[in-house]
């Protein structure tokens, strides 16, 4: 039996298509990113948990999105190079995607069903809300914009 968020297609900021079961049994943290956000810093801490914990099974997705505030203008050459100038960014990022509204991509619409927000709420709030995926591919937790990288070692040391 599939699961329903290794059904999802995503294209990487090489332009490169991608299927997310090629990530079957692999603990995955979801993360919608922005340049230009107070939050970009977290760039670090998520380059940080991926050279810590990618050789037992982390894999870190980015999803650049300019639905807040309009903080990730750049085209994809231009967020690759800003992550990898900035932040030395080596784990997959992937096309700028909506994840609010009719245009939401699919595996946000799915993220936001399984884990929603605060008082229920399923609308991504801004720039860095986190998803974590276990390696059965279900999403066990939703972390705000607030909750830095870090923060989350004691549930991937579990997981993992």
């Amino acid at each position: 039996m599939t699961h329903p968020i290794y059904d999802a297609e995503v294209v990487t900021l090489a332009g490169e298509a991608r299927d997310l079961s090629e990530y079957r049994g692999k603990l995955l943290l979801i993360v919608n990113t922005a340049s230009k956000c107070g939050f970009t810093p977290q760039y670090a801490g998520l380059e940080e948990l991926h050279e810590r914990y990618a050789e037992r099974g982390l894999v870190i997705l980015g999803f650049p999105c300019n639905q807040f505030g309009r903080q990730e203008p750049g085209t994809a050459e231009e967020i690759s190079s800003f992550c990898q100038r900035n932040y030395g960014v080596s784990f997959p990022m992937h096309e700028k995607i909506k994840v609010n509204g009719a245009g939401a991509h699919p595996l946000y619409q799915h993220l936001k069903t399984e884990a929603p927000g605060v008082l229920g709420t399923q609308a991504i709030k801004w720039n860095f809300t986190k998803f974590l995926v276990n390696r059965e591919g279900n999403v066990v937790k939703r972390y705000g914009s607030r909750t830095r990288p870090e923060a989350i070692v004691a549930d991937l040391e579990r997981l993992l």
